[in-house]
């Protein structure tokens, strides 16, 4: 069976797309900070019959991101890395002008440094699949300019930057940086509290991310309302 990590696993499009996966018959690796949210994740998956190894700890450690690799290795390989845990830099987001540079070195090292750091330990794995994959999670606040969004927005773009290159300089793998669009979920909650707009689920875009996953298309970056709107 196929074998992928997901960090930000416990809830939102991470746990969404781990339910997605399990269903596919995938074994998974999951991340996540909350050790009790994230078991419960597990545990939820693991109702579609396939293997589920839960590590809560933070994509900062190296340590841990040391261990949700050797967990993938024990699971058989690895052929899909999702980069999904995010920080916002500040809650609710504020504007550049009072944003804390504390906040904003938050976001870089989750975001970007860390995402880096798991490639580059999973990169062995991801080689030897065949099919490794890379799937950043990446946001419109990476390429629009909208007020608050700035430190976020810049470690996104950071991010997505940053899956380019790989793609470019692993032609053997897939590495897609991936914008979800507008979903409801707790970290878009933590940085607009205010606006109580409806938004879809994050199980509503994860037919684009399989659309991905069925396809393979060439490295690059993709918006999941594109690839579902194609389908329609």
């Amino acid at each position: 069976m196929p074998v992928a990590i997901i960090t930000g696993a416990s809830k939102g499009l991470g746990r969404a797309l781990a339910e997605a996966l399990a269903a596919r018959g995938w074994d998974l690796v999951l991340d996540a900070r909350t050790p009790g949210v994230l078991q419960e994740a597990a545990d939820r998956v693991r109702t579609y019959g396939t293997r589920v190894t839960a590590l809560p700890g933070d994509v900062t450690d190296a340590g841990h991101r040391a261990e949700l690799v050797a967990a993938a290795w024990k699971l058989g390989g690895l052929d899909l890395l999702v980069s999904n845990a995010s920080a916002l830099g500040a809650e609710p987001l504020v504007r550049l002008e009072v944003l804390p540079v504390e906040g904003l070195r938050r976001a870089l090292e989750v975001n970007v440094v860390a995402a880096l750091g798991l490639v580059q330990e999973a990169l062995p794995l991801l080689r030897a699949s065949g099919a490794g994959t890379v799937i950043a999670v990446s946001s419109d606040a990476a390429a629009e300019a909208y007020e608050t969004w700035g430190g976020y927005g810049a470690s996104k773009a950071a991010l997505d930057h940053l899956a380019a290159v790989l793609g470019a300089e692993e032609p053997g793998l897939r590495v897609w940086a991936v914008d979800p669009g507008d979903m409801a979920t707790d970290l878009y909650a933590a940085a607009v509290p205010d606006d109580g707009d409806p938004r879809p689920a994050p199980a509503s875009v994860v037919p684009g991310f399989l659309r991905l996953l069925d396809e393979r298309p060439a490295s690059g970056r993709y918006t999941a309302p594109a690839l579902l709107g194609e389908q329609r």
